[in-house]
């Protein structure tokens, strides 16, 4: 199995890393790889004494919704920005939940004690269960004398119930560094039922002390942040910071989140255990349980989730009613290596290899036997790179990249064939990673413009990443004459909202005018349907 064979890797790098290696720069992570390391059960209470600052600097969240259950998230930390949260290294916290029928809590519906470990860096996670289907709640924590903001979430229909619509956000990519999440408090505004996150929540660059291309002038950052993430301290730390943002806060605290990550969390363009620059894949794990771990602590994950080591499954399935089905993919945990050295590259025999895989053969027969057994009217995709073939030239042949689908076209082709073994007549992927909206039909053949259309794509474009972008990059009239599938493309940042009923699905292409400069304005930059038992995107 995988995690046997990472868990000697680990110990492999320990015994040839030395002690005083070992202990200064991978030690936390590399002691997380060998013990489940859960919590103590003798471990001292912190007193109430000991919070006499607000412990609820990060804001709050909720994800995973289910009919009967949603996860509740927290994190103390009355001073984020130093290690340990700025509470004892060991310990643990009494914190009150509650979930109510109403924004005043006259009508709570379930309430409860918990504690946060340090062992945890003081995060919560309360699987809040009990819960009415299909309604919205009201969420909050207490610890010491202190009250978090509060939160709203909202539970699934019923399995097997019938559902008028569901309305959702499609984000990715948030580099803190290059500039503000303006789209997230846009994003607040919005009438939703949930959001998915398709990856690079954080990113594992410097911020240096003016933010980046925020160029604060009323805060210094510490230098701490100044620095890759490479240790656990390092991760927690950096999704302390992102977490501080208020516009990412409000975003999580007006909707119920579905979460997974693409490479960014980790390292740029990691592919399983072999990291950016192709170094020993066992030093690289200690770094990959490091970074699992900070991100399960850091999200509203069920226990299920929790990484052992430097494995975490992180792809599972939710459904909406009889309307839709979730199944959210992790396309970089399991992957084969990027052929050709990964970039922009003509195909050939090495990316073409059949036993090349972008999910792993465990999560694609999991995907697979999915979609056999689905009785949705919606069968959706939310996952991290772009799917649809994508053409950089008009040229016969043309390179492609090898990080997305197009590096692995016999994985996209046993997909696609699983789609129509099954019968799916309403396929729609949910892509991020790129920085820019597209808007895709997926063809049978990408190559035949005139092949059969399985479904659609929607691929949403960055939180800030890329800084301001452009309506119109300079290589948009190229993009568009060389993939006739492709309907939409552009580069500014911002979010999708996808809604579906038993009609259509509806993608609108939000966009704000800026992020290095705060509260730019939001605009919808284009709309598409495809309606059910007929593929095709059409601008509305």
């Amino acid at each position: 199995m995988a995690h046997d064979s990472h868990q000697q890797a680990i110990r492999a790098a320990a015994a040839r890393l030395g002690r005083r290696r070992f202990l200064t720069v991978t030690g936390a992570a590399a002691a997380l790889a060998f013990s489940t390391n859960l919590p103590s059960a003798h471990a001292a209470q912190v007193t109430p004494r000991a919070l006499a600052d607000n412990p609820f600097t990060l804001g709050v969240a909720s994800g995973d919704p289910l009919p009967g259950a949603v996860v509740l998230w927290t994190r103390l930390a009355p001073r984020p920005y130093e290690p340990g949260n700025g509470l004892p290294e060991e310990g643990t916290v009494k914190v009150g939940w509650e979930i109510a029928r109403d924004e005043k809590f006259q009508r709570v519906a379930r309430r409860g004690t918990t504690s946060a470990h340090a062992e945890f860096n003081y995060t919560v996670h309360v699987d809040a269960g009990g819960l009415e289907p299909d309604r919205v709640y009201w969420y909050r924590f207490r610890a010491g004398n202190w009250t978090s903001p509060v939160g709203r979430t909202r539970t699934t229909p019923a399995v097997g119930a019938k559902v008028r619509d569901v309305r959702f956000g499609l984000v990715s990519c948030q580099a803190y560094h290059d500039g503000y999440f303006t789209a997230y408090r846009h994003l607040a505004d919005e009438d939703l039922d949930a959001v998915f996150h398709v990856g690079d929540y954080q990113y594992e660059y410097a911020v240096n002390s003016v933010g980046g291309a925020r160029k604060y002038t009323d805060r210094t950052l510490p230098s701490v942040f100044n620095a890759e993430t490479m240790t656990l301290e390092d991760y927690r730390l950096r999704y302390a910071l992102y977490k501080s943002d208020e516009d990412l806060q409000a975003a999580h605290a007006a909707f119920p989140w579905y979460v997974t990550w693409d490479d960014h969390e980790t390292e740029n363009n990691y592919a399983g255990d072999i990291d950016e620059n192709g170094g020993p894949s066992d030093e690289f794990l200690i770094r990959r349980a490091a970074a699992y771990r900070a991100y399960w602590e850091n999200m509203p994950l069920r226990m299920p989730q929790q990484p052992d080591g430097a494995d975490m499954r992180l792809y599972r399935r939710f459904r909406y009613g009889k309307l839709a089905q979730f199944d959210i993919l992790d396309t970089r945990q399991y992957r084969s290596n990027q052929a050709y050295g990964d970039g922009w590259q003509y195909p050939g025999p090495e990316s073409e290899d059949p036993a090349r895989t972008l999910t792993g053969s465990a999560q694609e027969r999991w995907l697979l036997s999915g979609f056999q057994s689905s009785t949705a009217t919606w069968n959706v995709l939310p996952q991290q790179v772009t799917f649809s073939q994508r053409k950089n030239t008009t040229a016969a042949r043309s390179k492609l990249s090898m990080d997305s689908w197009d590096g692995y076209p016999a994985s996209r082709e046993r997909i696609l064939a699983g789609v129509e073994q099954a019968g799916l007549e309403n396929f729609v992927v949910l892509t991020g990673d790129v920085h820019v909206h597209y808007a895709f039909d997926i063809k049978k053949d990408f190559d035949d413009p005139g092949s059969r259309t399985l479904g659609v794509e929607f691929v949403g474009t960055s939180v800030s990443s890329g800084k301001d972008g452009a309506d119109k990059p300079d290589n948009w009239a190229t993009y568009m004459a060389a993939n006739p599938h492709m309907k939409f493309y552009n580069g500014r940042r911002g979010y999708v909202t996808v809604s579906l009923d038993e009609e259509r699905a509806r993608a609108d292409y939000k966009t704000v005018s800026a992020v290095t400069t705060p509260d730019a304005p939001l605009t919808t930059a284009a709309s598409f349907v495809s309606e059910a038992g007929n593929p095709g995107l059409k601008q509305v």
